[in-house]
């Protein structure tokens, strides 16, 4: 298949808003790379996606500011592009950085002047089109005539759409029900929704009895272990386990030979207080003299047996059986509200950022977030996305200090406030530096009083409240914003929508 007809199909459903035009667009190129008998199947899924198949490549916005001459007709196939990006990727060492310029423009003179700038998109994980995954797999379910619950378990199982994508396309649901919980393969974790009060969250909950879990404020882990062999896995499935050699030597010396922990990892002071989660985030970057304490808060798998299926209640005896209690989330199981707003006050006392009020009867819905799992916080915080950003004055004069920030609103994003406000020098440092690189226009930084930058920078904000505002085109603005941290751990499609905001502002 032609890269050209991925960029047409891409190009398709970012012109149209409407969901069921985007999927139909989806599954009439899933149909035909399926229909080819193509062993392009998962490079195709991967790029509607949005994102290459590497992890890294090494190329970044700055190294394809100057392109080559784009060709005249389209030549470069899927696989062309794919293999490609694996020679780009796989070079390192003396020499690296010229190879890797050169490579880079022999694809680039390759591609069309159509085809350019999608590429440099999906380089940059700019390919504003308007879809999630979840459009994705509505696409290879519709084309592969499977049932859509079938196709969302396999890829929660293995962990990404992409892995699933040539079942789902030529081996119908049986081949899709071969997914299934692996251990030492990591899946995507269950989510939780939110609400505003614990009384809320137990009825969003489902009512009855429900048990309310500490929210600690570190990094979420899922332990894999199968004799000796431990694997730590972030939110984002990405391997740890070398970062975290105190979680490795909990999981090893827990009384079972195989089992999937879901968790968090964070660092505490002398007196069990949870440090600043940046302190946590940096551990994760090998810095010296932090050490970590592992709390689990679900089983999936035990010696054989997969729990995902299992009602709530069931899995956290079992981990209760399993886990030592100093390595627990801390936890109360109620169906009275006023026990439950004791507990959370406690919780609040000790330094944590809430709780998480969790139906017992749930199963385990991997990769999904509902009303089964509900967090409560003490405060409303949003993970926006940061559009813009003023150099400072006064005391803050050569740092880029208040930023724009916005919602997610399909491919775009709708802007809600600025804010200055929870910014130390540390950060205003980084943070300079951070936009600089992303500004749209690299060479003009010092020209503006306003930079703009790509929409690629994550931040988590604080705020009291939301006000009707005619000065923003959502008709909201924050009221009392502040940064709490930069989430390095999410990407744009990954912030909260307007969506969001708005069930924020109606309640």
């Amino acid at each position: 298949m032609l890269l050209a007809d991925v960029v047409a199909t891409s190009t398709e459903v970012a012109s149209t808003r409407s969901r069921k035009a985007k999927t139909a667009a989806f599954a009439e190129l899933f149909a035909r790379v399926a229909g080819s008998g193509s062993d392009e199947i998962e490079t195709v899924t991967s790029y509607l996606a949005g994102s290459l198949r590497q992890r890294r490549t090494g190329l970044g916005w700055r190294s394809m500011q100057s392109l080559p001459e784009p060709a005249a007709e389209p030549e470069l196939s899927v696989l062309d592009v794919h293999e490609a990006f694996e020679r780009i990727a796989a070079l390192s060492g003396s020499g690296s950085q010229a190879a890797r310029a050169a490579a880079t423009a022999e694809l680039f003179g390759r591609a069309t002047a159509e085809e350019q700038p999608w590429l440099r998109g999906i380089v940059t994980g700019e390919v504003r089109q308007g879809a999630l995954d979840s459009l994705v797999q509505e696409g290879l379910a519709a084309a592969g005539g499977v049932p859509l619950s079938a196709v969302r378990r396999a890829a929660m199982m293995a962990g990404s759409t992409v892995a699933v994508s040539t079942a789902a396309l030529t081996g119908g649901e049986e081949a899709l029900a071969e997914f299934v919980l692996e251990v030492g393969r990591p899946v995507l974790p269950m989510l939780a929704s939110s609400a505003t009060s614990v009384a809320a969250a137990m009825e969003k909950a489902g009512g009855g009895e429900v048990a309310i879990d500490t929210k600690l404020d570190g990094i979420r882990i899922q332990v894999h272990r199968r004799g000796d062999d431990v694997i730590v896995a972030t939110r984002s499935l990405e391997d740890i386990t070398t970062r975290l050699p105190e979680v490795v030597e909990v999981a090893r010396a827990l009384p079972a030979t195989e089992f999937v922990l879901d968790g968090e990892v964070l660092a505490l002071d002398d007196q069990g207080r949870p440090r600043p989660f940046q302190e946590t985030a940096s551990r994760t970057a090998m810095t010296e003299g932090v050490h970590l304490t592992p709390y689990f808060f679900d089983l999936l798998h035990l010696d054989g047996q997969d729990l995902v299926d299992a009602a709530g209640s069931e899995r956290l005896a079992a981990l209760e059986r399993l886990v030592p209690a100093e390595h627990l989330v801390p936890r109360l199981v109620t169906d009275q509200t006023e026990e439950a707003e004791a507990f959370v006050s406690k919780v609040l006392d000790l330094g944590h950022e809430g709780v998480v009020v969790k139906k017992l009867a749930a199963p385990y819905d991997a990769g999904r977030r509902g009303s089964a799992w509900v967090k409560v916080k003490p405060v409303h915080t949003l993970d926006l996305v940061v559009l813009a950003v003023e150099w400072g004055s006064g005391r803050r004069r050569g740092w880029l200090s208040n930023i724009h920030l916005g919602a997610r609103d399909g491919d775009s994003f709708v802007m809600l406030g600025k804010t200055f406000k929870g910014m130390t020098d540390e950060m205003l440092a980084w943070q300079t530096e951070r936009f600089t690189e992303l500004a749209l226009e690299p060479g003009a930084v010092h020209d503006h009083h306003v930079v703009e930058v790509r929409p690629e920078q994550v931040v988590e904000i604080a705020f009291d409240g939301l006000q009707r505002s005619t000065r923003y085109p959502g008709g909201m603005a924050l009221r009392f914003a502040r940064v709490v941290r930069y989430r390095d751990d999410k990407t744009a499609d990954q912030a909260d929508t307007i969506e969001t905001v708005q069930e924020i502002f109606g309640r």
